[in-house]
């Protein structure tokens, strides 16, 4: 992707923000020379992976295969294991109209994906095979509360309000329909460099061609711009 590409999407996705009443933190805005100028104080943002994050899967085409998404909270993968601490993580995302996240599942993570406004969100479910695979038995999933059982391959519509719970090993895709969607993500600890298992080989991260200066940094350009003599060490979580 081209840097510019992302930072109109940027550009796009925070004013689209904006509309539904919802406000990023402080540090989504920070700009690249006063990452360049922080300390050790803002080390979890940088080894939680917080802030913004656009791929298009290594597809080439992110309106058609591509998601946005920031992350606003993370937990330790080793607060996770001892059962105590942050063990959770919030993020938001926004599907446009027929832009799919292609199909995948965690070996780990739980989530509920949350319609927070615009249109409906379509998401596709099949369990995994032991091999990791498509499964053809039903799967069970939770809509609200409401336990639910449907056929391998079904397509359950999420409109505003209305959310989904997706356990380890339930392979799902998601698109828009009607219009582009805010979405919310609450879920155990978020691991995206270890806990993704996509059903066809993808790139997570994209590779920038850097026609032009970042607006704002992404997740995966921390470690260029951010680099304190005093950083603690490095933790688990993701």
């Amino acid at each position: 992707m081209h840097r510019s590409q992302i930072n109109a999407i940027l550009r796009e996705a925070d004013a689209f923000i904006r509309s539904h009443g919802f406000h990023l933190p402080p540090f989504a805005y920070w700009t690249p020379e006063e990452w360049r100028s922080k300390g050790p104080e803002v080390a979890e943002i940088v080894r939680k992976r917080l802030g913004w994050d656009i791929t298009d899967f290594g597809s080439g085409d992110y309106a058609r295969v591509g998601l946005f998404l920031f992350t606003l909270r993370n937990g330790d993968l080793a607060d996770l294991q001892r059962g105590r601490g942050k063990l959770y993580a919030e993020k938001l995302l926004i599907v446009d109209v027929d832009q799919v996240t292609p199909y995948h599942f965690h070996w780990l993570k739980t989530e509920d994906i949350i319609n927070r406004g615009g249109g409906r969100l379509l998401v596709e479910v099949y369990n995994a095979t032991p091999d990791e695979e498509l499964d053809d038995t039903p799967v069970t999933v939770s809509t609200d509360g409401v336990v639910r059982t449907v056929a391998a391959g079904s397509v359950i519509a999420l409109s505003p309000g209305e959310s989904i719970t997706l356990p380890p090993y339930c392979y799902h895709k998601f698109w828009g329909a009607d219009s582009r969607v805010l979405v919310g993500e609450v879920s155990t600890v978020n691991d995206d460099s270890a806990d993704n298992r996509f059903l066809e080989p993808v790139g997570r991260f994209p590779t920038i061609v850097e026609d032009e200066p970042p607006l704002y940094l992404l997740v995966g350009d921390y470690d260029r711009y951010y680099a304190p003599a005093a950083a603690p060490p490095q933790g688990v979580g993701a």
